[in-house]
């Protein structure tokens, strides 16, 4: 009987470093995906609800290879927020640098919120 593959790793380059992604093998859907709507609550049958593409099969898959390499796969999920701060935070500075108008829209639009939330 052959083993089946669940989750594929690439690797790339982004911004001239070297990166790794993974996937539910055959989709392009990121394990990241799966994982944080279970670690969220979701169950594999509402992550198949919510990613049609998917089957339970390859949810309890991904989901086996999340706990079976749970170290490597959370560091992986802590480096991609940082990731996306640092990215976040860039695309406000370009904005502001470059956009004065739309950043003070912007601002000013948050600063409502925050007014009508309070």
């Amino acid at each position: 009987m052959a083993q089946k593959n669940y989750v594929t790793q690439l690797s790339f380059e982004f911004e001239g470093e070297p990166r790794i992604a993974y996937r539910v093998t055959g989709t392009r859907i990121s394990l990241d995906s799966v994982v944080i709507n279970w670690l969220n609550g979701e169950s594999p049958e509402s992550i198949t609800e919510n990613f049609d593409s998917l089957t339970l099969e390859q949810v309890y898959g991904a989901l086996a290879f999340y706990l079976g390499n749970r170290d490597e796969v959370d560091e992986y999920l802590r480096q991609g927020e940082v990731e996306f701060e640092k990215l976040r935070q860039k695309s406000w500075e370009d904005i502001r640098l470059n956009r004065p108008q739309l950043y003070q829209k912007l601002m000013a639009a948050k600063e409502q919120r925050i007014e009508t939330a309070a």
